[in-house]
């Protein structure tokens, strides 16, 4: 059996093709635009599922929000969505389509593999999982709109509570950072009488 190698030149020839190839590339004219929404406070959550037709879909979503949570789409790796989530502080992470809570930085991980990822949901009710087609993976879909989010990935020997690998598209999620609570006054010294 022949041993299939690539050689650099092909190599580098596919990378270039891939990335001026739309579905590969960020569209130059989002450069400027943060690649995943932020929002100040959490959006209300949902208490039943959430279903809407395409066309709906098309009205409140990005195209590329479209493509990932409503056709099972990818977005590219180690892009600038991913570079975002590495220096996000502390939050939440919502879904873009129906503002179910999904994910929180306590659960957050660096898997460095070009996508973001979790240990664990912070709403497991607001997450279910059904095998892939092919049976070879476990898709990650939003349990309250059904929406597609990524892949697990178990017993990868990652240093976490769970061993779990939730590679999730960023697109598809909405961060929202935590409050800073001012600190309170200090309270007035006590009055010496005269």
């Amino acid at each position: 059996m022949k041993q299939a190698f690539f050689r650099p030149a092909a190599l580098a020839a596919g990378l270039v093709i891939c990335a001026n190839h739309s579905g590969c590339a960020e569209n130059k004219e989002n450069d400027t635009k943060p690649a995943m929404k932020t929002a100040p406070h959490a959006p209300a959550q949902p208490n039943r599922p959430v279903k809407k037709s395409d066309q709906d879909w098309k009205k409140i979503l990005t195209p590329e929000q479209y493509r990932i949570l409503r056709r099972a789409g990818t977005e590219p790796p180690s892009g600038p969505v991913y570079n975002e989530f590495k220096h996000q502080g502390e939050g939440t992470y919502y879904c873009a389509g129906c503002g179910a809570e999904l994910f929180s930085s306590k659960e957050k991980f660096d898997a460095r593999c070009g996508w973001p990822s979790f240990f664990n949901p912070s709403r497991h009710k607001n997450i279910k999982t059904v095998p892939d087609p092919d049976g070879m993976r476990v898709e990650v879909r939003c349990n309250v709109c059904d929406g597609h989010l990524g892949h697990l990935f178990e017993g990868e020997g990652f240093n976490t509570p769970t061993d779990k690998r939730y590679c999730i598209n960023g697109t598809v999620l909405v961060f929202v950072p935590k409050q800073k609570h001012p600190k309170p006054l200090p309270a007035d010294p006590p009055r010496q009488s005269p």
